[in-house]
Order: structure tokens, then C-alpha cells, then sequence
């Protein structure tokens, strides 16, 4: 922290909070192409780390334990609920997802922002927990883009793909409760929207207090030379 800072923190005047990242939330049913749009945004986008989910779904080929997920046994999901690890959790498709708390909580503590990729219900609890988070929503283009997504990813078994596009239209409708929505009808023009979210919302004041204040003390004492 510069010595500014520090002088301004002494002074009569308002506390500066030290910066905190931010987290940002974004959903879309499965196959909506979230994944490929944040991956993409993480190789343009400064300062922002995803955070690895855990999950007792097994790897899809090509996965790899720790960068994708953390792939964990029911028995060890449970265990971790239960020591209350996880920020929030939820059981999708019949399998279960969570989001570790300390690596949340030790990325934004530090300064940086974090993008997290939830279903729709982690995306709610997420919410509920009222932190200082963005959502963001992928919206596929139609129904049929959907299905073919889904299916030339060829992860699913036909009952897994069905319950996914019987479940899309509960997914979709809950559009609203999001802060963004991006239509992924075009992957390039999406990972661009996601990104300017991203510096649009890093550029609100509420988030550069600290930085603003200490920009204008310097003005004032630029000025006064």
C-alpha cells in the first residue's frame, strides 16, 4: 500500500476499504456454451482466475481432475458439506457440484476477480448469500442449437441428453434474476460482452474508491505545488 494511502487512512478522513475483487457468476443450461466463452475470456482478460468446482460426476473425456473439476466420491462431497467447505452446492442432473469457500473468499480477499461457472440453482444460492457478485446468463440462440451443442459434445448418454433439454426450458426461464444476459449465438461476439461486463464493472466507483481518492489527494497536492 503506498504511502498515501496510509496517510489518507490517518487522517479525519473516511476510511478507505482495502480493494477486494469480485465475483463473477455465470450460468447458462447445459450445452449453452459457457464454458468455451469464459475460457476464451480468461486468455483477454487481466487479473481474473476461475474457480474449480467439485463435483461427484465422473471426467468427460479430455478433463482433467483440477482444472476442469475436482472430481470426488459422493462419500467425500458429503463429508465436505457437512464440515460446511462449500460456499454453496447443489445436486444437477443428479449429480452433485460445489464451490470451495476458502478459494472464493482467499480471491477476492487479495484484490483479484474470479469468474465461476454455475447451473442456475448454484448461480440462486450464490445470490441468497448477498455477496458482491455480477451474474451474467448465456443464453443459447434456440432450442435446436441447444440439442445439437449437446450432442456433438457426445458426453451424454440419450438419457442424460434428454433429461438436459427436458430441464433447458425451467433453466431458461430464470433469465431474469441474472444482472447480464448474453445471447451465444456467435462465440466471439459473446466472449467480447463477457469482457466488457467485466471492465464496465471493474470501472464502477463503488469498486475504485480506494484508487479514486488516492488519485485526487495527488491531484490536490499536484495543484498546490
Amino acid at each position: 500500500m503506498s504511502s498515501k494511502v496510509t496517510e489518507l487512512e490517518a487522517s479525519n478522513a473516511p476510511n478507505i476499504a482495502p480493494p477486494r475483487g469480485t465475483l463473477f457468476v455465470v450460468s447458462s443450461p447445459s450445452g449453452g456454451g459457457k464454458g468455451t466463452i469464459i475460457e476464451h475470456v480468461l486468455e483477454c482478460v487481466e487479473n481474473l482466475s476461475y474457480s474449480v468446482s467439485y463435483t461427484t460426476r465422473a471426467p468427460r473425456l479430455k478433463e482433467v481432475d483440477g482444472r476442469e473439476y475436482f472430481f470426488v466420491s459422493r462419500e467425500v462431497f458429503e463429508e465436505m458439506v457437512a464440515a460446511g467447505e462449500f460456499l454453496e452446492w447443489a445436486c444437477v442432473h443428479g449429480n452433485l457440484y460445489g464451490t470451495a469457500k476458502n478459494q472464493i473468499l482467499a480471491e477476492t480477499g487479495s484484490g483479484a476477480d474470479i469468474i465461476l461457472e454455475l447451473d442456475v440453482q448454484g448461480a440462486a444460492s450464490v445470490r441468497r448469500l448477498l455477496m458482491d457478485s455480477v451474474s451474467i446468463f448465456i443464453l443459447p440462440p434456440s432450442y435446436e442449437v441447444l440439442r445439437e451443442r449437446l450432442i456433438a459434445r457426445g458426453t451424454d448418454s440419450a438419457e442424460e441428453l434428454s433429461i438436459r433439454l427436458r430441464n433447458a426450458p425451467e433453466e431458461l426461464s430464470q433469465y431474469s434474476a441474472f444482472d447480464y444476459v448474453i445471447i451465444n449465438d456467435e462465440v466471439e461476439r459473446a466472449v467480447n460482452q463477457l469482457a466488457s461486463i467485466i471492465y464496465a464493472e471493474r470501472a464502477r466507483c463503488m469498486r475504485q474508491e480506494g484508487l479514486v481518492r488516492e488519485v485526487i489527494e495527488k491531484f490536490k497536492s499536484e495543484q498546490n505545488l
